[in-house]
């Protein structure tokens, strides 16, 4: 008797939900949160590297990041990186500090954000959604009676609507906090 594994499938759908988290935490909102910086990656000692690995980002104030930058010589790099990320953030070195003023949304950009944080959501119900096709195929192909392959697969979709369901309210949660100041 084949077994299907349900945990497998409940990690693997959690996964595709903890990524869109991440990718929110990316989205910016108007207001400062060191992730924001997450995706700047920094040309330094001849490699590219996450920003994260050649200095600290801290949040003195709301509207304020700041990145301690572990090598002085690398600070022209950092400030270079995050210039170009397309975040729209505009560097501000001092010593070995550079200061990051995260600039206030205006109405236009806020409902372009919207609608990112929309195409994330759906991207994150296509995985799950591919996650429960490829369950549901598992578990037609094991070898179990039919009423416990009913049951499994009565399993599979439950899951499936509590993770979109997990989802859309994130996304009505992300769309507030942008819409809002």
């Amino acid at each position: 008797m084949s077994e299907v594994d349900l945990a497998d499938i409940k990690r693997r759908m959690q996964g595709a939900f903890e990524n869109l988290k991440e990718e929110y935490a990316g989205l910016r909102t108007g207001r400062a949160s060191a992730a924001m910086l997450d995706p700047v990656v920094v040309d330094v000692y001849g490699a590219k590297m996450p920003l994260n690995q050649v200095g600290t980002v801290n949040v003195p104030e709301p509207r304020m990041l700041t990145v301690q930058v572990w090598d002085a010589g690398s600070v022209k790099a950092v400030e270079k990186a995050i210039r170009d990320s397309g975040l729209g953030l505009n560097p501000q070195p001092e010593g070995s500090t550079i200061r990051v003023p995260v600039p206030e949304l205006n109405e236009e950009r806020r409902h372009d954000l919207t609608k990112v944080a929309g195409k994330y959501a759906e991207d994150a119900r296509i995985s799950v959604r591919n996650v429960r096709r490829d369950g549901m195929d598992s578990i037609k192909k094991a070898d179990m009676p039919e009423d416990e392959q009913k049951r499994m697969e009565g399993e599979v979709q439950k899951l499936t609507d509590y993770v979109i369901v997990q989802i859309d309210k994130l996304l009505d949660e992300k769309q507030k906090d942008i819409m809002t100041v």
